[in-house]
């Protein structure tokens, strides 16, 4: 009788297992993930870090208060300085932090402030873009112009034509990635990005959500298929010695796993998708499972790549952006460095830089940082 209890109650346990696999979308992933070994490290060499911190700025995040978008802000202006300060990468750096601003929230005096931010060493811009059952046409004319907008504040300026912005998709839904097709519309976004100057797309982890593609923990390429959706759910990886062609975009993923040192109902794993929101403070522990889930590039396996993401705006996360939960994430980064680590605050164009760096073989010094291109009256700095 017992034995069959016990059956019973395995089946049930299995069955609750695979809805939450897929009401999670995990199937999309884990195989992936389940397969998924990252180099060994090389211990005659240093161990170097680099950490992005991205975020999809969204001041006007459920508003349409243009007073309380600036109040937002503000907020930042005031306060990020304060945290970051306090704290020192391996080259006596502060927190860089990369602003993915919204292409449809461009308001001149949100762009000021964030450029006073900007100047005074703190981060970049970069662009975000939230638009549904878009054209093709809609779509480069939309990002023209607000490349425009933004260099009129002094950003993304002094670039080649071929990284001319990095990018995060609204939604989660780059290439069309939501099987109904909303948030998009368009099966050759990566072909048009590319022609647009992307250099890097930085949208992903997005699990839970459907979104997500198969590749996890990885920095690779993907090239457009314009009759399909979704050409990035497989890539090529990055490698020492192979560089990208030019039809090739690519993807800087964040760390992407289950977590078994945060499970629900003290069984089943959380999902570790480098959300920082505050629901799953960024302590130690976590920042360890980042270092063990980070991209790299294959053939530079002490160069560990750490990008996660937040939406820094909400004010239920400004504990773990701007407060008591930041200073722990930052204190947990540094502290690595007393165990020999090189820890490197990048924003997400010197992100992409460094990989570049890596894959031309520059094994030994790829840190490669670019002050923010950011102008105060006609003098860049």
């Amino acid at each position: 009788m017992l034995g069959w209890i016990a059956c019973g109650v395995g089946l049930a346990a299995g069955a609750f297992c695979a809805h939450k696999i897929r009401r999670k979308n995990i199937h999309q992933w884990l195989p992936q993930y389940l397969s998924w070994q990252p180099e060994p490290f090389d211990p005659g060499q240093p161990v170097h870090l680099y950490f992005c911190f991205v975020d999809h700025y969204e001041p006007l995040w459920k508003t349409q208060d243009e007073q309380l978008g600036l109040e937002r802000v503000r907020r930042w202006l005031n306060e990020y300085p304060r945290l970051a300060d306090q704290f020192r990468d391996s080259d006596g750096r502060v927190p860089q932090h990369s602003f993915f601003f919204p292409a449809e929230e461009y308001r001149p005096q949100y762009m000021d402030m964030l450029a006073e931010l900007c100047q005074r060493g703190y981060g970049d811009m970069e662009i975000h873009l939230h638009h549904d059952n878009d054209t093709q046409q809609n779509f480069i004319e939309s990002i023209e112009k607000f490349i425009e907008q933004l260099q009129s504040h002094g950003f993304l300026l002094n670039r080649p034509r071929s990284e001319r912005f990095g990018f995060i998709h609204g939604n989660w839904c780059l290439d069309n990635s939501r099987s109904d097709g909303r948030w998009c519309g368009l099966n050759n976004e990566i072909e048009l990005l590319l022609k647009l100057g992307c250099y890097a797309d930085f949208t992903y982890p997005s699990a839970p959500s459907e979104t997500q593609p198969r590749m996890v923990n990885a920095i690779y390429y993907a090239r457009d298929d314009a009759q399909r959706p979704k050409s990035h759910n497989t890539g090529r990886p990055a490698c020492v010695g192979v560089q990208p062609a030019r039809d090739e975009l690519c993807l800087i993923t964040g760390p992407l796993g289950l977590d078994w040192g945060s499970r629900k109902f003290g069984l089943i794993p959380r999902i570790e998708n480098a959300d920082v929101n505050g629901g799953i403070p960024a302590d130690e522990r976590r920042v360890r499972n980042w270092l063990r889930l980070g991209a790299r590039v294959l053939g530079a396996p002490n160069h560990v790549f750490v990008k996660v993401h937040t939406h820094g705006t909400q004010e239920k996360v400004y504990s773990a952006v701007l407060g008591e939960q930041a200073r722990e994430m930052y204190a947990a980064l540094c502290a690595l460095k007393e165990e020999g680590i090189r820890l490197h605050f990048v924003t997400a164009y010197e992100m992409w830089k460094t990989v570049r760096s890596l894959e031309r073989g520059q094994l030994n010094s790829p840190v490669t940082t670019h002050r923010p291109s950011v102008l105060v009256g006609t003098e860049p700095l």
